[in-house]
C-alpha cells in the first residue's frame, strides 16, 4: 500500500497505563533527586561561608599558645585548623625534611624542622619555602638558629599519603606532602604533635637565604550557588517535561474518545455523497 506524499502521518494513540506509571515514577525520582542535590549545595554553601568566616577570624586573631600534649587527642580540623598559634623551643636542624612545594615564588621545597619544646614534646614547623638552589642545608646554615626561638604561625593538620599520583618515599627522603606521623617515624622522633605549624613571614635580614614563611594559601571554592541553580534548573526541566507529557496524553485521549463516538454515517468529504 502506498501513501501519497501529502498524506499526514498516523497519529499515535495514548500510551498504556503501565507506561504512564513508569514515566511518572522516573520523573518523580529525577525531580526529587535534583531538588535534593540543589538543597545539598545550598547547605554546603552556607557551611563554606561559615568556614571562610571562621578561618579569617582565626588567621587574623592574636597568636595563642599551641596545643600541648594533653590537648593533642582533641585536636581536629573544625576547631583548630588555621588557628594562629605560638610556641617556643629549639630547632633540631639535623632532622629537617624537605617537602616539594609549588608557590607564588615558583617551585621548590618546604623546610620542615622539628621544634623540641621545654617539656620534651616535638612540633614540626614548616619554616617556609626555599628554591631548589637552597635545597642543601649547608647553603643556609647561617640562618639555622641554634638557641631557643619563638615561632608563630598557623596550625595545620597532617597531610597523609603524598601528592597527586606521587607517594611519599621516606626511605629516599622524598616528600610530597607534610605527613606528620611519617616524617616523625622517618627521623625516629617521639612525642610528636599531630599537627604542624606554618611559620609566619619573618623580617630577618637573612631572608635572602632563610626559608620564606607566610606563604600559606587560603583558598576555598565557593561555586555551590552555581551548582544549586544547575540542579534546581534540571528539576524544573523534569517538571516541565512531565507537564508536557500529561498535556499530550490528555489531548490524544480526548481525540480518541471523539473518534470513537463519531457518527459512522456522517458525510465528511462530500455532502452529496450517499452513506455507505
Amino acid at each position: 500500500m502506498q501513501v501519497s506524499e501529502g498524506a499526514a502521518p498516523a497519529r499515535r494513540g495514548p500510551r498504556s497505563k503501565a507506561a504512564l506509571i513508569v514515566l511518572a515514577i522516573v520523573a518523580a525520582l529525577l525531580f526529587a533527586g535534583f531538588v535534593a542535590l540543589g538543597t545539598w549545595q545550598v547547605q554546603r554553601r552556607a557551611w563554606k561561608l561559615d568556614l571562610i568566616e571562621r578561618v579569617t577570624q582565626r588567621v587574623n586573631a592574636p597568636a595563642e599558645a599551641a596545643p600541648g600534649p594533653a590537648e593533642w587527642p582533641r585536636v581536629n580540623a573544625a576547631e583548630h585548623e588555621y588557628r594562629h598559634v605560638r610556641l617556643s623551643g629549639k630547632f633540631v636542624h639535623e632532622d629537617e625534611s624537605l617537602v616539594q612545594a609549588s608557590t607564588v615564588r615558583g617551585g621548590g621545597f618546604w623546610v620542615i624542622t622539628p621544634l623540641r619544646r621545654a617539656d620534651g614534646s616535638v612540633v614540626l614547623v614548616n619554616r617556609g619555602f626555599v628554591p631548589p638552589e637552597l635545597k642543601d642545608p649547608a647553603k643556609r646554615a647561617s640562618c639555622n638558629p641554634a638557641l631557643e626561638v619563638s615561632v608563630s604561625g598557623l596550625l595545620r593538620l597532617s597531610e597523609p599519603g603524598g601528592g597527586f599520583l606521587r607517594q611519599n618515599d621516606p626511605a629516599a627522603g622524598r616528600w610530597f606532602s607534610r605527613d606528620v606521623p611519617a616524617i616523625a617515624q622517618a627521623h625516629g622522633l617521639t612525642r610528636v604533635a599531630p599537627y604542624f605549624v606554618d611559620a609566619d613571614a619573618t623580617t630577618s635580614p637573612e631572608v635572602q637565604s632563610a626559608p620564606i614563611g607566610g606563604l600559606t594559601v587560603l583558598a576555598f571554592s565557593t561555586n555551590h550557588l552555581v551548582y544549586a541553580i544547575t540542579w534546581y534548573t534540571l528539576a524544573l526541566m523534569v517538571a516541565g517535561a512531565a507537564w508536557y507529557v500529561v498535556r499530550v496524553e490528555r489531548r490524544d485521549a480526548g481525540m480518541q474518545d471523539n473518534a470513537g463516538h463519531a457518527d459512522p454515517d456522517a458525510r465528511h468529504d462530500n455532502p452529496d455523497q450517499p452513506p455507505r
